[in-house]
């Protein structure tokens, strides 16, 4: 039994610490937001120029231009700071960032991340994840553990372009949390159901197990 969405984002929002600033990646990592500790003062950044994003917003509450780097619609916390797209980037690129949650198409055993294109797919540009996983603290990704067409996603090595090479700290996915360590992938815990078996077999490296 895989965790489902939600739950996925509810465990990567249990690596937040109180006072991080934390940018959050497109597609499922802005589902973070959602399940920030309660109490909790986390400073989430969207590059496109916002510190202070809040939980998605009640219909009466939308306001068309206010976006996040997804072009979604939320809400800014009280403290909530409004900047230009450089001085956003100036921040990521300085090591301001404590972390960045992101989603990728390949992880490798060591640590490298492929998250900004497919060879022969339309692209609009790598947008800002190499500045991401080059300047902030820790790296942790959230994705499928597979693809949609049964792919391994978790690699000895990547086969797609590189965002950033040994850049990842942390593998979350719908079967496990995994640790990139200097001796290769650690899992840390698995999805109830989830056997050592089966994560193994849908994951190309070969993984030790600290359970």
């Amino acid at each position: 039994m895989a965790w489902t969405h939600e739950q996925m984002a509810a465990r990567a929002a249990a690596e937040l610490r109180d006072g991080d600033y934390v940018n959050l990646g497109i597609g499922l990592p802005t589902k973070v937001v959602q399940h920030v500790p309660e109490g909790m003062q986390v400073w989430l950044q969207s590059e496109n120029g916002l510190i202070g994003i809040g939980e998605a917003p009640y219909e009466d509450e939308i306001d068309p231009d206010l976006i996040d780097a997804a072009k979604q619609t939320i809400t800014m916390v009280p403290g909530a700071s409004i900047c230009a797209s450089s001085m956003s980037f100036a921040m990521i690129r300085g090591g301001h960032m404590d972390q960045s949650i992101l989603g990728a198409m390949q992880v490798s055993e060591g640590g490298d991340l492929a998250n900004w294109m497919i060879p022969g797919k339309l692209v609009k540009g790598m947008g800002g994840a190499m500045d991401l996983v080059a300047g902030a603290r820790r790296v942790v990704v959230l994705m499928e553990h597979v693809a949609r067409n049964g792919e391994m996603k978790i690699l000895r090595r990547c086969s797609l372009p590189l965002t950033g090479a040994s850049v990842v700290n942390r593998i979350i996915t719908d079967l496990a949390v995994i640790d990139v360590m200097k001796q290769g992938l650690v899992v840390k815990e698995l999805a109830p159901g989830v056997t050592r078996e089966a994560l193994q077999a849908r994951t190309e490296p070969a993984l030790s197990f600290a359970l």
